[in-house]
């Protein structure tokens, strides 16, 4: 799904997948109140693979949505991220005890998005300033990446309401993401969740 992917940037990159979302979904709202619990994050990738997530931290537990979160994050590139930059993203679905892969449907679920900086690209125009938090800490959201390590210290984030496809039902789910570039993989993120919602 595309916030899963830019939330994959910012946990990279230091850019933006913290701001929950793209235009697909900040262009809508929903008349339910919607829950994230269990929140939980690894690398997927090998132990040398040039991006790394360091750490993320996010609360409160359950998140809810619209509303508040905090989080800080740290990553690393050893490498220079630049265009194209792809993304294999994995969505599965735990359904009675097995867990199920999600086809890509209208750009959201088990998408290839063979190039996310075009996407970030369309998300914050270049040349207009970065989102909150992001432009407060100097952290980059356009490709392309320098080497170094990136950090967001604690923030408060606003997630906004947002307009869920009608197959995201309630359950428990994981998301893989992987960055590549020219066919080679540069790091791999895991996320698992519960989702909830309620009128």
């Amino acid at each position: 799904m595309k916030s899963c992917v830019s939330v994959f940037i910012v946990l990279f990159a230091a850019n933006s997948f913290l701001l929950e979302g793209t235009s697909h979904f900040l262009s809508r709202k929903i008349s339910k109140l919607t829950t994230v619990w269990g929140f939980s994050w690894q690398n997927c990738g090998k132990p040398n693979d040039p991006a790394q997530l360091k750490t993320l931290n996010v609360s409160p537990d359950p998140i809810p949505i619209p509303g508040q979160l905090t989080a800080d994050v740290s990553g690393t590139t050893s490498v220079e991220l630049t265009s194209p930059l792809s993304v294999n993203v994995t969505l599965e679905k735990e359904v009675a005890g097995v867990w199920v892969k999600i086809p890509c449907l209208d750009e959201m679920g088990s998408c290839h998005y063979p190039n996310v900086c075009d996407l970030l690209d369309q998300l914050i125009p270049p040349g207009q300033d970065c989102p909150e938090p992001l432009h407060t800490y100097g952290l980059p959201c356009h490709c392309p990446f320098k080497p170094g390590d990136y950090s967001l210290p604690k923030s408060d984030i606003y997630i906004p309401d947002v307009d869920l496809p009608g197959w995201l039902t309630n359950g428990n789910y994981k998301v893989q993401g992987v960055l590549g570039s020219s066919d080679k993989e540069l790091g791999c993120l895991k996320i698992s969740f519960a989702l909830h919602s309620s009128k």
